[in-house]
């Protein structure tokens, strides 16, 4: 095998080190998963740095006429791209550590080194760069995708708008979420900061692209953010972005959410979830209008509409001082609430069998029908885990499940199992604690009857035959106790 082949498969790496028995360890401890070249001083070292492309160096503290640290600051202006591990004794870690921003080290290692932790070290070394390297290209292709969306025809902005219209939120009719709509279409003409709330699973997604896409921001960028699923550190990077060199690994700069979305709108679900000191990080930029990158000298203005999403009582949060109030009110110019699944009954079914033709087509299924029996089973069952729960359900019930009708075997046994197994579901739960025997044998009936008549949607023949009555008797007794048809 020829050395370009060599060089083709295997990473390579720069030991820089006066001392040639230092160099000859390191030579023999990575040479087996490195392509290793070596250098006696600053100069050696730049000068084949000109000419070979490095992944990582590997450079001793010490040496004639420099540091490592400020050959290393030389190798981060002209090479940003190459992982840089210094090597030194206790008495120069404090240097070190002064410059590891400033020269954008990934790692300092201390001797005397041992051969398995200086290979660990240069392996890890490679993995960071692949990552950020992965990591850039990335970027790289959301801000051209950026790009593109901010110069869409206006033919392609009104099939998104079609797609993400607040009529495409499937409910029935006299939903408690139509209230909620129509409050989002309102609140979406105007630039002010939304805030939605509500369970895990309910939608608050889909309803904030809703109004985007019915804003004056529709042309612009949508961006999302879970800020419950990164830790501080990275959500400021994600968010705000940084400069190179930043903090360790920090190989490229980095744009953040906010200034992709410039123009647009960031959504950042799950606020409730982020600290105290991000809090007021994200108030600054709120108040501001402009974001600064990790390690910038200066900010960089943006033009965007929040809209923040949570599961959390966030009023409750700013009075058990988790949240700050300042950055709530700035937060809520319009508080909409989106009720959950168990208060939405009437919306299961018609949700229910829009799922399953979108379920169908991304598992490039034929379809399926679901069954009566099925769809009572569905509107039987209180779904803690709302829409995302219904959904998870269907696609598990279809993937398992042959033939064209879901039958209700084809559903886990804790949604088969529907009220009975929810505590405080049965039919006593409402039944008054005093009043005469017939009083509140009528209420239990009454229950009885609205749940036997939800779950078969209202068809009284069904009903009935499950009660043991005739159709003209159910009739009598809901007349009686005053029900009204679902």
């Amino acid at each position: 095998m020829t050395t370009s082949h060599v060089h083709d498969i295997l990473p390579t790496v720069l030991v820089v080190d006066d001392e040639v028995r230092s160099q000859d360890a390191m030579r023999r401890t990575l040479d087996e998963d490195f392509v290793v070249f070596t250098a006696s001083s600053a100069d050696e070292a730049l000068e084949l740095l000109g000419r070979q492309e490095v992944n990582v160096i590997l450079c001793d503290q010490r040496m004639p006429g420099t540091t490592g640290v400020a050959f290393l600051r030389v190798v981060r202006e002209r090479w940003p791209d190459t992982v840089r591990i210094v090597i030194s004794g206790y008495a120069d870690s404090e240097d070190i550590i002064a410059g590891i921003n400033d020269a954008g080290i990934y790692q300092y290692i201390l001797k005397p080194w041992s051969p398995d932790h200086l290979l660990e070290a240069a392996r890890n070394a490679v993995e960071a760069q692949t990552l950020q390297r992965q990591t850039s290209r990335l970027d790289l292709e959301l801000r051209t995708s950026t790009r593109v969306l901010r110069h869409r025809t206006a033919a392609q902005l009104a099939q998104a708008r079609s797609v993400f219209d607040f009529d495409r939120i499937v409910r029935a009719s006299g939903s408690p979420i139509e209230h909620v709509c129509r409050l989002a279409e309102r609140a979406a003409r105007y630039d002010i900061p939304v805030l939605v709330l509500g369970e895990s699973g309910t939608g608050k997604e889909l309803l904030a692209r809703a109004i985007h896409y019915a804003s004056p921001r529709r042309g612009g960028p949508f961006e999302v953010e879970n800020c419950g699923a990164i830790p501080d550190a990275l959500l400021e990077s994600e968010l705000f972005g940084h400069k190179r060199g930043a903090f360790t690994g920090a190989f490229e700069d980095h744009v953040g959410l906010f200034q992709r979305a410039n123009g647009g709108t960031v959504f950042l679900d799950e606020i409730g979830e982020t600290s105290p000191a991000f809090q007021i990080k994200l108030l600054r930029v709120l108040q501001e209008g402009e974001v600064r990158p990790v390690g910038a000298a200066r900010p960089v203005p943006v033009d965007v509409r929040v809209i923040a999403a949570t599961h959390r009582d966030l009023e409750q949060g700013v009075r058990d001082g988790q949240f700050r109030e300042d950055l709530y009110y700035r937060l809520a110019g319009v508080s909409l609430t989106v009720p959950p699944l168990r208060e939405r009954v009437a919306d299961i079914v018609p949700i229910a069998r829009q799922l399953a033709n979108d379920v169908a087509r991304e598992l490039g299924h034929p379809g399926v029908t679901l069954a009566d029996d099925t769809l009572a089973c569905l509107l039987a069952y209180p779904w803690p885990g709302n829409i995302r729960e219904l959904r998870n359900e269907i696609a598990r019930a279809m993937a398992l499940h042959d033939g064209a009708t879901l039958p209700p075997a084809a559903f886990s046994a804790r949604v088969l199992q529907g009220r009975a197994a929810v505590p405080g579901n049965d039919a006593m739960a409402g039944v008054p604690q005093t009043g005469t025997l017939g009083d509140r044998l009528d209420v239990v009936e009454a229950a009885l009857l609205r749940e036997t008549l939800l779950r078969h949607r209202g068809n009284k023949t069904r009903a009935a035959q499950e009660l043991g009555l005739s159709r003209v008797g159910l009739r009598a007794k809901m007349q009686r106790l005053g029900l009204q048809e679902p």
